[in-house]
């Protein structure tokens, strides 16, 4: 029997599959295709102070091995997440979750993590300072070390459960931002968010989405998120939730390696529905094929 579980911050995961927030819901849509207590855990929809119903649409390009979304953080508000979607989710889901705060200022940061963080369910917190389809807040948060560390202290200063900081790749050096989430007291760092992207509509000669640039995820960007896992793997002594391109059980396999102790899978959700139930159950057989026993074993083994 192979041993697919991992521990993140005390929190033991059946395995390391975790998918994305923003593909995942708030995991009412999925328990329709299979179980969805399969999964190591989820992380919910990026959730904001007041209700937000997102950008105008288009929202979605399709692009050479991969997407471009601007939705823009579309959900129903810190106070519904509470009163509708966590007691919806606890009669279907027995384990905890992530919930992936999002917000448009320092204040609005800590008090949505303040109130995520009395509920049970609720295992780990997941700060979103990287979402690039935001105006006026998200991925300014995450462009600087002095200003990811300050969402970081206000968060930690009224939150008792494990914060990670989800970091944006559009930035010139990941490794001093995640080193100034680390010394601000973040539990755990995730990484990567969604590239900037672009496509123009050639003869309506505009942009294709109405935000004009947009979130590029898929499996173009795996090799930069998984370079990015290695190197702030590499500088922190912080776990690390890999994210960005991640499609199969052998992409799961290489970002362990890499350094990240959970994976979360994103836009594959959104092509196939069954994507992380298939990632996870091939993960015994490429551990076989490799010769692993333990996945906790080959975190960060690469050389």
């Amino acid at each position: 029997m192979k041993d697919t579980s991992v521990v993140l911050c005390g929190l033991r995961l059946d395995n390391p599959v975790v998918p994305a927030s923003g593909t995942f819901g708030y995991g009412n849509e999925f328990r329709e295709f299979y179980d969805i207590n399969i999964l190591g855990s989820f992380s919910f929809k990026g959730t904001t102070r007041e209700p937000r119903f997102g950008n105008p649409t288009p929202r979605i390009a399709e692009c050479t091995a991969g997407m471009l979304n601007a939705v823009g953080l579309q959900n129903p508000g810190i106070d519904a997440v509470i009163s509708e979607e966590l007691p919806r989710l606890r009669t279907f889901f027995h384990k905890p979750v992530i919930a992936n705060i999002s917000g448009f200022s320092v204040e609005e940061y800590a008090y949505c993590c303040e109130r995520i963080d009395g509920e049970e369910q609720v295992g780990i917190i997941e700060v979103n300072v990287s979402c690039p389809n935001v105006r006026h807040g998200g991925m300014s948060f995450g462009t600087s070390p002095e200003a990811a560390a300050e969402v970081t202290c206000a968060v930690k200063a009224v939150t008792t459960k494990p914060v990670f900081i989800k970091l944006s790749p559009n930035v010139t050096d990941i490794v001093s931002i995640a080193r100034a989430c680390e010394e601000a007291g973040a539990d755990g760092i995730c990484l990567i968010n969604t590239m900037l992207g672009m496509r123009i509509d050639t003869r309506r000669r505009r942009a294709v989405l109405a935000n004009t640039t947009g979130g590029f995820s898929g499996p173009a960007i795996f090799p930069v998120a998984l370079r990015m896992v290695y190197q702030v793997a590499r500088a922190c002594r912080i776990p690390v939730m890999g994210c960005g391109g991640v499609q199969s059980a052998r992409d799961v396999i290489e970002m362990m390696m890499a350094g990240a102790t959970a994976v979360q899978v994103g836009a594959a959700n959104l092509v196939n529905p069954y994507a992380s139930k298939e990632i996870v159950e091939a993960l015994p057989v490429e551990m076989e094929r490799l010769g692993i026993e333990r996945l906790s074993d080959i975190i960060g083994c690469a050389e």
